[in-house]
Protein backbone atom coordinates (compact mmCIF):
# COMPACT_ATOMS: atom_id res chain seq x y z
CA UNK A 1 0.00 0.00 0.00
CA UNK A 2 2.85 2.37 0.81
CA UNK A 3 4.79 1.56 -2.12
CA UNK A 4 1.56 2.31 -4.55
CA UNK A 5 1.14 5.91 -2.37
CA UNK A 6 4.85 6.52 -2.93
CA UNK A 7 4.87 6.13 -6.73
CA UNK A 8 2.05 8.48 -6.75
CA UNK A 9 3.60 10.87 -5.03
CA UNK A 10 6.48 10.82 -6.87
CA UNK A 11 4.87 10.99 -10.40
CA UNK A 12 3.23 13.81 -9.34
CA UNK A 13 6.48 15.87 -8.45
CA UNK A 14 7.45 14.95 -11.47
CA UNK A 15 5.00 16.54 -13.31
CA UNK A 16 5.24 19.38 -11.41
CA UNK A 17 8.86 20.10 -11.63
CA UNK A 18 8.41 19.70 -15.85
CA UNK A 19 7.60 22.78 -17.55
CA UNK A 20 4.67 23.76 -20.06
CA UNK A 21 6.97 26.05 -21.75
CA UNK A 22 10.47 26.70 -22.22
CA UNK A 23 12.98 26.97 -24.68
CA UNK A 24 15.07 24.39 -26.24
CA UNK A 25 17.73 23.21 -23.64
CA UNK A 26 15.79 24.58 -20.88
CA UNK A 27 13.52 21.81 -20.80
CA UNK A 28 14.97 19.08 -17.91
CA UNK A 29 16.23 16.15 -18.99
CA UNK A 30 16.26 12.59 -16.41
CA UNK A 31 19.46 13.85 -14.59
CA UNK A 32 18.42 17.20 -14.30
CA UNK A 33 14.83 16.19 -12.64
CA UNK A 34 17.14 12.66 -10.44
CA UNK A 35 19.27 15.91 -9.29
CA UNK A 36 15.90 17.83 -8.34
CA UNK A 37 13.53 14.20 -7.16
CA UNK A 38 16.69 12.69 -5.46
CA UNK A 39 15.46 11.89 -1.45
CA UNK A 40 12.10 10.16 -4.29
CA UNK A 41 14.72 7.73 -5.29
CA UNK A 42 16.52 4.32 -3.42
CA UNK A 43 19.56 6.60 -2.14
CA UNK A 44 21.58 2.80 -1.76
CA UNK A 45 20.77 2.29 -5.30
CA UNK A 46 23.71 2.75 -7.65
CA UNK A 47 23.30 6.22 -9.94
CA UNK A 48 22.84 4.32 -12.79
CA UNK A 49 19.79 2.19 -11.11
CA UNK A 50 18.46 5.63 -10.04
CA UNK A 51 18.78 6.82 -13.08
CA UNK A 52 16.93 4.33 -14.64
CA UNK A 53 13.86 4.09 -12.65
CA UNK A 54 13.47 7.74 -12.75
CA UNK A 55 13.33 6.93 -16.45
CA UNK A 56 10.54 4.20 -16.14
CA UNK A 57 8.85 6.98 -13.97
CA UNK A 58 9.41 9.06 -17.30
CA UNK A 59 8.13 6.78 -19.54
CA UNK A 60 4.76 5.53 -17.56
CA UNK A 61 4.26 9.67 -17.36
CA UNK A 62 4.44 9.96 -21.26
CA UNK A 63 2.42 6.96 -21.74
CA UNK A 64 -0.28 8.53 -19.59
CA UNK A 65 0.05 11.69 -21.83
CA UNK A 66 0.74 13.30 -19.21
CA UNK A 67 4.68 14.07 -20.49
CA UNK A 68 5.50 14.78 -23.84
CA UNK A 69 9.04 14.70 -25.13
CA UNK A 70 10.49 17.13 -26.77
CA UNK A 71 13.37 16.04 -29.02
CA UNK A 72 12.48 11.93 -30.02
CA UNK A 73 15.48 11.57 -31.54
CA UNK A 74 17.81 13.83 -29.16
CA UNK A 75 20.15 12.59 -26.66
CA UNK A 76 19.28 13.13 -23.65
CA UNK A 77 15.83 12.81 -24.02
CA UNK A 78 13.92 16.64 -22.91
CA UNK A 79 10.45 16.57 -21.88
CA UNK A 80 7.40 19.09 -21.64
CA UNK A 81 4.48 18.96 -19.68
CA UNK A 82 1.65 18.10 -21.65
CA UNK A 83 -0.49 21.35 -23.03
CA UNK A 84 -3.59 20.16 -22.59
CA UNK A 85 -3.71 19.50 -18.83
CA UNK A 86 -5.03 22.24 -16.15
CA UNK A 87 -2.65 21.90 -13.21
CA UNK A 88 -4.48 21.52 -9.77
CA UNK A 89 -7.94 19.68 -10.55
CA UNK A 90 -6.07 17.00 -13.20
CA UNK A 91 -3.38 16.56 -10.89
CA UNK A 92 -5.99 16.35 -8.08
CA UNK A 93 -7.50 13.57 -10.01
CA UNK A 94 -5.32 11.84 -11.39
CA UNK A 95 -3.59 11.51 -7.95
CA UNK A 96 -7.37 10.53 -6.98
CA UNK A 97 -7.76 7.93 -9.67
CA UNK A 98 -4.22 6.42 -9.20
CA UNK A 99 -4.58 5.55 -5.75
CA UNK A 100 -8.13 4.39 -6.14
CA UNK A 101 -7.12 2.16 -8.81
CA UNK A 102 -4.50 0.81 -6.23
CA UNK A 103 -6.01 0.33 -3.27
CA UNK A 104 -8.69 -1.42 -4.92
CA UNK A 105 -6.68 -3.51 -6.97
CA UNK A 106 -4.94 -4.35 -3.65
CA UNK A 107 -7.74 -5.27 -1.48
CA UNK A 108 -10.56 -6.78 -3.65
CA UNK A 109 -8.76 -10.57 -4.14
CA UNK A 110 -9.21 -10.63 -0.21
CA UNK A 111 -12.21 -8.87 -0.12
CA UNK A 112 -10.53 -6.50 2.78
CA UNK A 113 -12.70 -3.69 1.61
CA UNK A 114 -12.41 -1.98 5.16
CA UNK A 115 -8.53 -1.25 3.83
CA UNK A 116 -10.04 0.85 1.30
CA UNK A 117 -12.66 2.44 3.65
CA UNK A 118 -9.95 3.66 5.86
CA UNK A 119 -7.42 5.26 2.99
CA UNK A 120 -10.31 7.10 1.45
CA UNK A 121 -11.63 8.03 4.81
CA UNK A 122 -8.12 9.73 5.45
CA UNK A 123 -7.92 11.28 1.41
CA UNK A 124 -11.08 11.08 0.30
CA UNK A 125 -12.36 14.58 1.62
CA UNK A 126 -9.55 16.55 -0.83
CA UNK A 127 -10.96 15.01 -3.67
CA UNK A 128 -14.62 14.79 -3.12
CA UNK A 129 -15.10 11.51 -0.93
CA UNK A 130 -15.73 13.14 1.84
CA UNK A 131 -18.25 11.58 4.83
CA UNK A 132 -21.34 13.40 2.77
CA UNK A 133 -20.52 10.61 0.47
CA UNK A 134 -18.91 7.63 1.64
CA UNK A 135 -20.15 6.20 5.24
CA UNK A 136 -18.82 2.70 6.80
CA UNK A 137 -21.81 1.63 9.28
CA UNK A 138 -21.34 -1.69 11.81
CA UNK A 139 -24.25 -4.25 11.45
CA UNK A 140 -24.41 -4.59 15.24
CA UNK A 141 -24.84 -2.23 17.77
CA UNK A 142 -22.36 -0.08 18.10
CA UNK A 143 -20.89 1.26 21.68
CA UNK A 144 -18.95 3.82 23.18
CA UNK A 145 -15.60 2.60 23.17
CA UNK A 146 -13.75 1.50 26.64
CA UNK A 147 -11.34 4.44 28.11
CA UNK A 148 -7.98 3.78 27.54
CA UNK A 149 -5.27 6.00 28.99
CA UNK A 150 -3.17 8.14 26.65
CA UNK A 151 0.03 7.25 28.13
CA UNK A 152 -0.47 3.61 28.64
CA UNK A 153 -1.73 3.56 24.85
CA UNK A 154 1.96 5.21 23.89
CA UNK A 155 3.72 2.79 26.25
CA UNK A 156 2.05 -0.18 24.53
CA UNK A 157 2.89 1.21 21.02
CA UNK A 158 6.25 1.91 21.68
CA UNK A 159 7.21 -1.34 23.15
CA UNK A 160 5.65 -3.68 20.36
CA UNK A 161 7.32 -1.67 18.08
CA UNK A 162 10.22 -1.74 19.36
CA UNK A 163 9.53 -5.68 20.57
CA UNK A 164 10.51 -4.34 24.51
CA UNK A 165 9.14 -5.11 27.80
CA UNK A 166 7.09 -3.09 29.69
CA UNK A 167 5.90 -3.12 33.14
CA UNK A 168 1.90 -3.04 33.77
CA UNK A 169 -0.23 -2.30 36.50
CA UNK A 170 -2.98 -4.34 35.87
CA UNK A 171 -6.40 -4.71 37.19
CA UNK A 172 -8.53 -7.84 36.34
CA UNK A 173 -12.10 -8.03 36.06
CA UNK A 174 -11.93 -9.33 39.52
CA UNK A 175 -10.35 -6.00 40.98
CA UNK A 176 -7.24 -7.56 41.59
CA UNK A 177 -4.32 -5.50 41.04
CA UNK A 178 -1.41 -6.78 39.47
CA UNK A 179 2.51 -5.81 38.44
CA UNK A 180 3.43 -8.31 35.62
CA UNK A 181 6.28 -7.94 33.72
CA UNK A 182 4.28 -7.87 29.95
CA UNK A 183 6.59 -9.68 26.30
CA UNK A 184 4.46 -7.80 23.94
CA UNK A 185 3.38 -9.66 20.68
CA UNK A 186 0.47 -8.01 19.12
CA UNK A 187 -1.90 -5.49 19.48
CA UNK A 188 -5.61 -6.23 18.47
CA UNK A 189 -9.01 -4.07 18.74
CA UNK A 190 -12.19 -6.17 18.98
CA UNK A 191 -15.30 -4.23 18.46
CA UNK A 192 -15.00 -1.32 21.06
CA UNK A 193 -12.25 -2.96 23.20
CA UNK A 194 -8.35 -3.16 22.37
CA UNK A 195 -6.38 -5.95 23.23
CA UNK A 196 -2.44 -6.51 23.91
CA UNK A 197 -1.41 -10.55 23.33
CA UNK A 198 1.73 -10.42 25.54
CA UNK A 199 3.72 -13.40 27.66
CA UNK A 200 3.89 -13.00 31.41
CA UNK A 201 6.94 -12.39 33.47
CA UNK A 202 9.16 -15.44 32.82
CA UNK A 203 6.12 -17.59 30.80
CA UNK A 204 7.19 -19.57 27.38
CA UNK A 205 3.57 -19.81 27.09
CA UNK A 206 0.43 -19.09 27.21
CA UNK A 207 0.17 -16.03 24.96
CA UNK A 208 -2.38 -13.73 26.97
CA UNK A 209 -4.50 -11.52 26.37
CA UNK A 210 -4.72 -8.03 28.63
CA UNK A 211 -7.35 -5.80 28.11
CA UNK A 212 -6.24 -1.98 27.84
CA UNK A 213 -8.82 -0.43 29.43
CA UNK A 214 -7.48 -2.09 33.03
CA UNK A 215 -4.11 -1.10 32.82
CA UNK A 216 -3.94 1.39 35.71
CA UNK A 217 0.19 2.10 34.53
CA UNK A 218 2.75 1.12 31.93
CA UNK A 219 6.57 2.19 31.91
CA UNK A 220 9.10 1.15 29.27
CA UNK A 221 11.06 -2.34 30.44
CA UNK A 222 14.69 -2.39 30.24
CA UNK A 223 15.31 -5.57 28.47
CA UNK A 224 14.44 -6.61 25.04
CA UNK A 225 10.71 -8.75 24.73
CA UNK A 226 11.20 -12.86 24.16
CA UNK A 227 8.97 -13.57 21.01
CA UNK A 228 6.66 -16.43 21.77
CA UNK A 229 6.92 -19.65 19.82
CA UNK A 230 4.76 -20.48 17.04
CA UNK A 231 2.25 -17.41 18.03
CA UNK A 232 1.02 -15.34 15.26
CA UNK A 233 -1.85 -12.80 14.95
CA UNK A 234 -3.41 -14.24 11.65
CA UNK A 235 -3.65 -17.58 13.71
CA UNK A 236 -5.10 -16.29 16.43
CA UNK A 237 -7.47 -14.08 14.66
CA UNK A 238 -8.30 -16.90 12.29
CA UNK A 239 -8.41 -19.59 14.93
CA UNK A 240 -10.87 -17.99 17.51
CA UNK A 241 -8.52 -17.28 20.36
CA UNK A 242 -9.27 -13.20 19.82
CA UNK A 243 -12.79 -14.10 20.52
CA UNK A 244 -11.67 -16.05 23.49
CA UNK A 245 -12.77 -19.57 21.62
CA UNK A 246 -10.56 -22.75 22.41
CA UNK A 247 -13.21 -25.11 20.49
CA UNK A 248 -10.74 -24.31 16.89
CA UNK A 249 -12.83 -24.74 13.98
CA UNK A 250 -16.39 -26.38 13.72
CA UNK A 251 -18.48 -28.04 11.05
CA UNK A 252 -21.35 -25.91 11.05
CA UNK A 253 -24.84 -26.75 9.71
CA UNK A 254 -28.05 -24.08 9.66
CA UNK A 255 -31.24 -23.84 8.55
CA UNK A 256 -32.11 -20.64 7.40
CA UNK A 257 -35.03 -18.31 6.00
CA UNK A 258 -36.01 -14.53 5.65
CA UNK A 259 -32.91 -11.98 5.07
CA UNK A 260 -30.00 -14.33 6.54
CA UNK A 261 -30.77 -16.67 3.55
CA UNK A 262 -30.29 -13.24 1.45
CA UNK A 263 -27.64 -12.24 3.25
CA UNK A 264 -25.51 -15.63 3.11
CA UNK A 265 -26.17 -15.86 -0.95
CA UNK A 266 -24.14 -12.99 -0.84
CA UNK A 267 -22.09 -12.88 2.07
CA UNK A 268 -20.91 -16.72 2.51
CA UNK A 269 -19.66 -17.57 6.08
CA UNK A 270 -16.52 -19.06 4.99
CA UNK A 271 -14.99 -20.63 1.46
CA UNK A 272 -16.04 -23.62 1.60
CA UNK A 273 -19.78 -22.46 1.94
CA UNK A 274 -22.40 -24.59 0.78
CA UNK A 275 -25.82 -23.34 0.27
CA UNK A 276 -28.85 -25.89 -0.66
CA UNK A 277 -32.67 -25.29 -0.88
CA UNK A 278 -34.63 -27.03 1.72
CA UNK A 279 -37.55 -29.77 0.29
CA UNK A 280 -40.91 -28.25 -0.61
CA UNK A 281 -43.09 -27.37 2.81
CA UNK A 282 -39.78 -26.86 5.03
CA UNK A 283 -40.11 -23.84 7.33
CA UNK A 284 -36.72 -22.61 6.12
CA UNK A 285 -35.34 -21.76 2.67
CA UNK A 286 -32.07 -23.21 2.20
CA UNK A 287 -29.74 -25.37 4.28
CA UNK A 288 -26.25 -24.09 4.78
CA UNK A 289 -22.86 -25.85 5.56
CA UNK A 290 -19.80 -24.23 6.33
CA UNK A 291 -16.52 -24.80 8.55
CA UNK A 292 -16.43 -21.69 10.61
CA UNK A 293 -14.24 -21.00 14.28
CA UNK A 294 -15.94 -21.64 17.13
CA UNK A 295 -16.29 -18.39 18.46
CA UNK A 296 -18.03 -16.46 20.59
CA UNK A 297 -18.57 -13.81 17.85
CA UNK A 298 -20.56 -17.26 16.31
CA UNK A 299 -23.10 -17.88 18.74
CA UNK A 300 -23.96 -14.26 18.72
CA UNK A 301 -24.42 -13.42 15.73
CA UNK A 302 -26.74 -17.01 15.67
CA UNK A 303 -28.68 -15.61 18.75
CA UNK A 304 -29.02 -12.34 16.95
CA UNK A 305 -30.35 -13.86 14.20
CA UNK A 306 -33.37 -15.06 16.13
CA UNK A 307 -35.78 -17.01 14.75
CA UNK A 308 -34.22 -17.46 10.92
CA UNK A 309 -31.54 -19.30 12.09
CA UNK A 310 -31.56 -23.25 13.18
CA UNK A 311 -28.61 -24.60 14.18
CA UNK A 312 -28.54 -28.41 12.97
CA UNK A 313 -24.95 -29.52 13.78
CA UNK A 314 -22.96 -29.53 15.79
CA UNK A 315 -25.09 -30.96 17.94
CA UNK A 316 -23.03 -28.94 21.24
CA UNK A 317 -23.45 -26.23 20.12
CA UNK A 318 -27.39 -26.32 19.10
CA UNK A 319 -27.26 -27.53 22.86
CA UNK A 320 -25.83 -23.97 23.72
CA UNK A 321 -28.25 -22.47 21.76
CA UNK A 322 -31.37 -24.15 22.82
CA UNK A 323 -29.76 -23.13 26.37
CA UNK A 324 -29.56 -19.04 25.79
CA UNK A 325 -33.07 -19.95 24.24
CA UNK A 326 -34.63 -21.14 27.58
CA UNK A 327 -32.80 -18.98 29.40
CA UNK A 328 -34.31 -16.10 27.76
CA UNK A 329 -37.68 -17.34 27.64
CA UNK A 330 -37.72 -17.46 31.50
CA UNK A 331 -36.78 -13.58 31.01
CA UNK A 332 -39.56 -12.65 29.76
CA UNK A 333 -42.34 -14.54 31.00
CA UNK A 334 -42.17 -18.14 29.31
Amino acid sequence: MAAHKDRIERLNLLTSLIPREASGRDFPDARTLLTLTAERYDHHASPEARLRAIQRDLQDLVGEGRVGIVNPKGKPLRFRRGMDLEDDDVHLWNYARQLMVSLVREALPEKRLERVWARLRDDGATFGLGEDKLRVLSDSQRLIPADVREEVLVVVLEALAQSQTLQAGYRDNEGTLTHPVLHPQALLQRGPRLYLFALKNEESEPVRMYALHRFISARPGQAPAREAEDFSLERAVQGGQADFAGGGVVDLELRVRGYVADLLHDCPLSGDQVIEAEPEGSPFAARVSATVPGTGQLLRWILGCGANVEVVEPARLRAVVAGQVEKMRGLYGG
